[in-house]
């Protein structure tokens, strides 16, 4: 089973790179910001309990880098054909929960969230545009049908609407992301220390399952064997450079000594 997880882990969520080289900082920023999307999921989990399949389960999340990513929430995947709109909701704000531990633990942010912040746009605006969860505009479709290139129709989008009706489907799009943004926000405040736990366990043992998710969320402690072989930092690898070299030079004389034989 364990050789199966791997395969499946490589498939899904890519390659591990352990050879790429983070500063501690960044392996501590790396570590929040995936405690961020896994507790607002667990969080979103609780409150999601008697709506059927409003949330996917959550499977997995690790500091090690995989692919492109730093790290990576995993969910559980199911046969869902269709998405309605609560369950588009849940998974903008979880893909908001990352910038916003960052955000609150070091009161800085940076560029690991891009492509959450593409994701919950993407999201946001399908649901404005194509699946019709907009009150303000309705069941309409504003979405740009296109045809093929070979019958000389262009790459270029053509807009089918006017400029009244653009503003208003960014304006929709901006209200959808940036709630969720603030109903994440609220979430990880209030849970400030299920959050630190999250992280320090990432750090000290940098993959948790849903098992282990679980036991922090109900307050309880870690207790399977840790990793031996780790992620090192940049400031590892750069004392054990120093403590190599040290190890390789000669040692030196006390003062008073005899001097060393000039070479011949």
């Amino acid at each position: 089973m364990a050789d199966f997880e791997a395969a499946r882990d490589k498939i899904t969520m890519g390659n591990e790179r352990r050879s790429l080289v983070m500063t501690a900082k960044e392996l501590e920023a790396t570590a929040y910001h995936e405690a961020g999307h896994a507790l607002v999921g667990l969080l979103l989990g609780q409150e999601e309990q008697g709506r059927r399949g409003d949330f996917l389960p959550l499977h997995k999340v690790t500091i090690i880098p995989r692919g492109a990513a730093l790290g990576v929430t995993s969910f559980l995947p199911d046969d869902r054909k269709s998405m309605n709109k609560n369950f588009a909701e849940n998974r903008i704000a979880m893909a908001m929960g990352g910038r916003i531990a960052e955000e609150l633990l070091f009161g800085d942010i940076n560029s690991g969230a891009a492509s959450d912040i593409d994701h919950a746009t993407e999201l946001a605006r399908a649901m404005v545009t194509e699946w019709g969860m907009s009150e303000k505009l309705g069941p309409l479709n504003f979405g740009t049908k296109q045809g093929e290139v070979f019958l000389g129709r262009d790459f270029a989008q053509q807009q089918s609407y006017s400029e009244q009706t653009s503003q208003t489907i960014d304006a929709e799009v901006r209200a959808i992301v940036m709630g969720q943004y603030d109903r994440a926000r609220r979430l990880l405040s209030t849970n400030l220390e299920r959050l630190h736990g999250i992280a320090r366990a990432l750090l000290e043992y940098e993959t948790l399952d849903g098992d282990d998710l679980k036991v922090i969320l109900d307050g309880g402690t870690i207790t399977r064997t840790k990793p031996t072989v780790k992620i090192k930092t940049r400031e590892q690898i750069e004392d054990e450079r120093k403590k190599r070299e040290g190890a390789g030079k000669a040692p030196t004389l006390p003062l008073g000594g005899p001097s060393p034989e000039p070479a011949t």
